[in-house]
């Protein structure tokens, strides 16, 4: 039958994803507490090698901040955190985004419909995986944040579906 070579094929793919999936399994390091940074210019911006990057960062922030990569849903340890305070970035500690404007998107990554100030994030188009994306990222360290989508809630319309990886989380 034709359906062997078909199932054959499907089996080695999802052979292939398990193992990417324990590759890429949630890093129980817990990086140095970096200082939470409220207002910036960009002569404040930071820049560093991938080396520097690889030794401050747990690898999989370094993936996702670095590398552009995401984690799987419902895995980041902020997804459905309720707490009050900042979250800010993994990388160089700039406030991103208040838990006043976190909310749940049901899609397993923190979701947020604005941040804390607009220039303390930047956009680019991401056109990865046959798809066109508006991604997100730091605007002090240029860091992969995730990507915001048009599908939130009132007032902005906006959902930002950020990598907690990519997110430090400042309690109130």
């Amino acid at each position: 039958m034709k359906t062997e070579p078909c199932r054959a094929l499907l089996l080695v793919l999802l052979t292939a994803l398990a193992g990417c999936a324990k590759r890429h399994a949630p890093e129980t390091v817990t990086p140095s507490p970096i200082p939470v940074v409220k207002e910036w210019n960009m002569k404040d911006r930071i820049e560093k090698t991938e080396a520097e990057w690889q030794q401050q960062l747990t690898p999989e922030q370094f993936q996702v901040l670095r590398k552009h990569g995401t984690e799987r849903a419902f895995t980041g340890r902020l997804w459905d955190n309720k707490e009050q305070g900042t979250y800010v970035c993994a990388g160089c500690g700039l406030a991103l985004f208040e838990s006043g404007t976190k909310y749940d998107s049901g899609t397993g990554w923190p979701s947020f419909w604005q941040p804390l100030k607009e220039e303390h994030v930047g956009t680019t188009v991401d056109r990865k995986f046959f798809m066109t994306r508006t991604e997100v990222h730091c605007a002090r360290c240029g860091g992969h944040l995730g990507h915001v989508f048009e599908d939130g809630p009132k007032p902005t319309g906006l959902r930002y579906c950020i990598n907690s990886a990519a997110l430090e989380f400042e309690k109130e």
